[in-house]
């Protein structure tokens, strides 16, 4: 049983092929995601700041990454890991809690980008 079963939000989904019940279609679906280029670490020039947030709190940013979001993602995985901190991935940047700047530097380095 479903969540919205018996209410008015129980709706079969539509094709928007052919507009029929996706259950009953059979149109091939059409994939609109393009993936993102994946730019190689010695081609990347990436700036590292130390910034003052609320209540005194450090957060080391490493900005200009210019890849796809999984190879952001990955970065950003492995740094966490490195440093042994939490942190948060904005659109071309990403944030690692502390101040990490030095540790950082020395594993970008390691990994072939240019800081």
């Amino acid at each position: 049983m479903g969540l919205f079963d018996g209410t008015a939000l129980e709706r079969p989904v539509l094709c928007e092929q052919c507009g029929e019940d996706v259950k009953v279609c059979g149109c091939e679906p059409v994939e609109t995601v393009e993936a993102e280029p994946e730019v190689a670490a010695e081609k990347q020039r990436l700036k590292i700041r130390v910034e003052k947030r609320k209540r005194g709190k450090l957060m080391t940013v490493i900005a200009g990454f210019t890849g796809s979001a999984s190879q952001r993602q990955d970065v950003f995985t492995n740094l966490k890991n490195h440093c042994g901190a939490g942190g948060s991935i904005e659109e071309s940047q990403i944030e690692i809690q502390g101040d990490h700047q030095d540790r950082i530097r020395e594993f970008l380095k390691q990994l072939g980008f240019h800081v």
